[in-house]
């Protein structure tokens, strides 16, 4: 998480070198031209300095040095200081004409997680928001967000704000820079997605500290992060880099049928798929080959395929063959109950109790 740093010292104004030189040269009696001859530089490049419009070279202030007695770090730090605040000073203003962007972020749920301050100008909402980009200008973010967004397909009826969404997964980025994370391994994956599959029947205080350990001993990052208003977003797969990936769950349906489905879809997508693919769940999203392929890989993990086969040609859909299905399997009974509502076989008011609801807590 990004931390406010306090107390940074950051005056209003600059002076520039030049005045501090015309000051030196009156109290010493030194004419520019006979300081010129002395510093062996143009009379040009003093007058140029003395009225502002030039800078005092690393070159330069070694020989003011020698001239004047005053130290050459003196020189080169009023050089440096007065164009860095000339540089700033140019940013603000630039900045201050890109408040119509910053202002389609969802601002407050970003100060509410501690990623932005809070009671900032305008203008520093826009320079906050860069740092948390970390880009330095907006035609940066949206270099960067445009190569992003080819790395996905976005339907006609897609329906998230693509400034939150950006957002959400940046949030992702940031929490996975401070983990420890193993390089990715294919068969330590899968061996953690039977380990994790044992979990079904726990709560999340229980079994997400077992999940976020296996994914991370395979080169996983795995995070449950709340989507931001102006989403519709169920999870999220990409790889923050050749060795490591992400996968991002946003609790946005709390039952755990829902819940594992979407984390076994997501892992499926780190198996089956290639590694420049970013792969954004949207609820009621469209589909395609690999969204179909993430979907079967995720209900055949959850529900051998053929057992299933045979529970469903045998039409016992009452609860107590639910719940006898559901520990033949090893899983909680409410992933059968949502599997048979979405294949048709229920209703989807039917045994939804035999589903847990999960709460995410935020953690202080």
């Amino acid at each position: 998480m990004l931390k406010n740093v306090k107390n940074t010292y950051a005056p209003d104004y600059a002076v520039h070198p030049g005045e501090i030189l015309g000051e030196t040269l009156n109290a010493k009696g030194i004419k520019k031209s006979d300081f010129a001859i002395r510093c062996g530089i143009s009379p040009k490049t003093v007058s140029m300095i003395l009225a502002g419009r030039g800078p005092v070279t690393p070159e330069n202030a070694i020989n003011f040095e020698s001239v004047l007695g005053i130290s050459s770090n003196i020189w080169n730090g009023l050089n440096s200081n007065y164009y860095l605040f000339e540089a700033r000073k140019k940013k603000q203003f630039k900045l201050q004409k890109q408040v119509s962007w910053a202002q389609q972020f969802p601002l407050r749920e970003l100060e509410k997680r501690g990623f932005i301050s809070k009671n900032l100008e305008d203008v520093d909402i826009v320079g906050k928001l860069l740092e948390f980009f970390g880009v330095g200008s907006v035609g940066a973010w949206e270099e960067k967000y445009e190569q992003i967004s080819v790395a996905y397909k976005h339907s006609p009826s897609f329906k998230s704000s693509p400034y939150s969404l950006y957002s959400w997964l940046r949030i992702g980025e940031i929490r996975a820079s401070t983990i420890e994370c193993e390089q990715f391994n294919s068969s330590k994956f899968k061996s953690a997605l039977n380990v994790i599959k044992d979990q079904t029947n726990n709560r999340p205080n229980k079994f997400l500290s077992i999940m976020r350990g296996e994914c991370l001993n395979a080169g996983v990052f795995l995070l449950v992060e709340p989507e931001l208003p102006g989403t519709h977003l169920c999870g999220a797969t990409y790889w923050l880099n050749k060795d490591i990936a992400l996968i991002m769950l946003s609790l946005r349906h709390k039952t755990n049928d829902h819940f594992w489905f979407s984390f076994f879809h997501e892992a499926g997508h780190i198996l089956l798929h290639g590694k420049k693919m970013i792969f954004i769940e949207e609820e009621n999203g469209s589909k395609n080959n690999m969204e179909d392929e993430a979907d079967q890989f995720a209900a055949n993990f959850i529900i051998n395929a053929k057992k299933y086969r045979d529970y469903v040609n045998q039409s016992e859909f009452d609860r107590d063959a639910i719940i006898k299905f559901a520990e033949d399997q090893s899983i909680a009974p409410g992933l059968v109950v949502g599997r048979l509502q979405h294949d048709g076989y229920l209703k989807y008011n039917q045994f939804n109790d035999l589903k847990m609801r999960f709460v995410f807590v935020e953690k202080t």
